[in-house]
Order: structure tokens, then C-alpha cells, then sequence
């Protein structure tokens, strides 16, 4: 494993992700797009992880969280920000497009505006939490013929893939 450096530990948002890796930014939101339902992975205060469901947009070149008033998940993210997204596998036959996971950081929105614009697209019942997502890593893998194929890409370097026989 190599040490992490400046690069590898900034943020992107969704369309910085994108922009650098169409391809695989579709694949992973289709993968999203796929299921209503998701793993959402945050620490608690002690430490400990939480994994709870969750459902995801993408808007407006954004990741979106949205979250009921006061659960813990929100509370998590608000004392400790990290964050690990893994799609929904289905039923375990198909895996379309692979296993997507989605780390990174999530910030809370409190703007006006961006609420409204959220609320306009996805009408969530309120009060509500909010948080757009600022990536840290993005990874896919998938089955390729023979081989497991992990695709890996982090903000300001290039897309890595390894091949595992």
C-alpha cells in the first residue's frame, strides 16, 4: 500500500467525479439507480461503525444524503463527517455493472436555496437533514471473464485498475 499524499486525500464533488471518469461515474450511478435502498456506513461516538439504509439523488452535479430529523445517522455525520456509500447488490444474481462503493465526507446544507432546489426534485417529507458529498474514492469491481477487476480512482489521480486471477 503507498502512503497517502496531498492528492489522494482532497475531496470532489459528483461532477468533478464525472468529468474526470464518465464512464465509470455512469456505471456507478446506474448501479444506484438500480435499487431505492442503500448501505450508508458512519462512526459512532465511540468510534464504532453504524451501517443503516439510505436513499441517494444525484442533482445538479451533486451526491445527496437526505436523512429523517435527528437520526443517527445524520447525528454521526454532523460530530464526524466520514462516510462509506456501498450500492445495493440486489439479489446477488445479476450484479450489473459490479459492486460500487462511494467514500468521502459528507457536509450538511443549511442554505436556503440548495434545500429548495432539493425539495423542488425530490418532494422528501420534512423537517429533514441534508448533506451533499464531497468524494474521496470511488471504487467498482466486477467480474471480467476470468479475472476480478477493481477500479479504483481517488481526486487528482488517475483511474487504477488491478486484475486479480
Amino acid at each position: 500500500m503507498t502512503p497517502r499524499t496531498a492528492a489522494t486525500s482532497a475531496a470532489a464533488n459528483w461532477s468533478d467525479f464525472a468529468t474526470a471518469e464518465p464512464a465509470l461515474a455512469a456505471t456507478v450511478e446506474a448501479r444506484f439507480g438500480a435499487y431505492t435502498h442503500h448501505t450508508l456506513a458512519t462512526l459512532r461516538k465511540d468510534g464504532s461503525p453504524r451501517t443503516t439504509g439510505l436513499e441517494v439523488r444525484f442533482l445538479s452535479g451533486e451526491l445527496w444524503l437526505g436523512m429523517m430529523p435527528g437520526s443517527l445517522k445524520a447525528l454521526d455525520l454532523r460530530r464526524d463527517a466520514r462516510f462509506a456509500l456501498q450500492a445495493n447488490p440486489g439479489d446477488g444474481t445479476g450484479m450489473g455493472g459490479g459492486d460500487v462503493r462511494i467514500g468521502g465526507r459528507a457536509v450538511e446544507v443549511e442554505d436556503a436555496e440548495a434545500r429548495a432546489g432539493y425539495v423542488k426534485e425530490v418532494k422528501p417529507p420534512e423537517p429533514f437533514h441534508l448533506f451533499r458529498t464531497e468524494l474521496t474514492e470511488v471504487v467498482r469491481t466486477y467480474v471480467e471473464g476470468e479475472n476480478l477487476v477493481v477500479q479504483i480512482w481517488q481526486p487528482g489521480e488517475p483511474l487504477r485498475t488491478v486484475r486479480r486471477a
